[in-house]
């Protein structure tokens, strides 16, 4: 009972420090794009100088400008912004570590897709964070970055392709974990490994009396430029585990598809307006026609093969309750008996006539409409046992 009181509390930890220190990332990181986005030139700034901005907030008048590469001398005082992006990493990971792996027959594998083990799981998904932040680094290296939608175009088709893997291999929830884990990594990987060496390097030139390279700030706008359009789509991929209409049902991987495209699109208009251009109001079109097509596509239901035919005469409603309670009580009870599991996820209690019907809706959502529960099927409810209990529900969810 204690490890599992245990690892909740550090799930409760690190969950909340990952959110703090993303709010904190993500904050910086838009400020700065929106402040790159806002300098005008005028004839009162420093030599070298790209632009100036004028702001308010507190009460308060701000001037600020930026240099082209850097100032002729290093300024005394210098604020970096790395350890945000370093936290969130860190916190993730161990979030990461203390739900997915530890409990990995829960929540990462689905034996329906791959009877892996849970070392093997973990393995395949740490080995898979490593392997796409190599990928992408070296596409970056390469002639197709400098075309800038050829190299969104494949970068797209590269974390759409992974989707695919993943949703065929693990469980839905711990797919959509997955792909949010590479682009989260990607992103602080280009903090990490490009734009802070880049930097250092410029801080190391001007310390030594040279001029600072040009091509190491144009190699870092560019990893930041990347960062900024892939903010939205980590954000929601990362909301998705809270959600099985998205990570439990047939079409997940095209509703991520989805989600990938909408967040840089919606990204493109916030950018366009803060750079002074003409608004791109089309993009709300496309961001309503997305999320109405991933409404469509969550409501397809579960994968074919999940739920049977629906049983010829209406169930009873203690058919019902032997298969929720032989199928979901073990972890929905007063007293789980489940190893990891010291309370009910979510307080749902299952073990009861009373609960069950109470709680009609939540089983249909979780285990009928999507294959969310059990997690990874661990108890094998059969998809006649999900038809069965799609019957009852059809028919007004009775109580005899």
């Amino acid at each position: 009972m204690w490890q599992s009181i245990i690892t909740d509390w550090l799930s409760l930890g690190f969950r909340w420090l990952h959110i703090v220190a993303a709010i904190a990332w993500i904050g910086s990181s838009f400020y700065f794009i929106h402040l790159d986005l806002s300098l005008k030139p005028s004839g009162d700034l420093p030599d070298g100088v790209q632009g100036s901005a004028w702001q308010v907030h507190g009460g308060g008048f701000y001037r600020i400008i930026k240099y082209l590469v850097a100032p002729k001398a290093m300024p005394d005082e210098l604020t970096w912004f790395k350890w945000e992006a370093y936290t969130t990493w860190l916190s993730g990971i161990a979030l990461m570590i203390v739900v997915y792996y530890l409990d990995a027959d829960l929540f990462l594998i689905d034996k329906s897709n791959l009877d892996l083990s849970p070392l093997q799981a973990a393995a395949f998904s740490a080995g898979s964070l490593v392997l796409a932040w190599i990928l992408y680094d070296t596409a970056c290296k390469t002639a197709l970055a400098r075309n800038e939608w050829q190299f969104a175009l494949g970068g797209y088709l590269f974390l759409v392709g992974l989707t695919w893997i993943f949703t065929h291999a693990l469980s839905g929830r711990g797919a959509l974990n997955q792909i949010g884990a590479i682009v989260g990594t990607i992103m602080v990987a280009n903090v990490f490994l490009v734009i802070i060496p880049n930097q250092k390097k410029i801080v190391a030139a001007l310390l030594a009396g040279q001029s600072p390279d040009p091509r190491l700030g144009k190699a870092s706008k560019l990893r930041s430029v990347h960062n900024n359009y892939l903010t939205l789509p980590v954000v929601a991929l990362m909301m998705s585990n809270h959600y099985p209409l998205i990570f439990a049902t047939r079409y997940n991987w095209v509703i991520v598809a989805i989600l990938l495209l909408l967040g840089p699109v919606i990204r493109h208009f916030f950018n366009a307006r803060h750079a002074g251009k003409k608004s791109p109001w089309w993009v709300w079109i496309i961001a309503a026609a997305g999320m109405l097509a991933i409404g469509w596509l969550s409501a397809a239901g579960p994968p074919a093969v999940a739920v049977g035919a629906l049983p010829e005469t209406q169930p009873k409603f203690s058919e019902v309750e032997e298969i929720v309670v032989s199928r979901c009580s073990m972890c929905h009870a007063s007293e789980p008996v489940w190893a990891s599991i010291a309370t009910a996820p979510k307080a749902v209690l299952l073990d009861r006539p009373e609960h069950i019907r109470r709680n009609a809706k939540l089983i249909g959502r979780y285990a009928v409409w999507s294959i969310a529960m059990p997690p990874g099927n661990v108890t094998e409810m059969t998809g006649q046992e999900r038809a069965t209990i799609a019957a009852w529900l059809a028919a007004g969810a009775p109580g005899n």
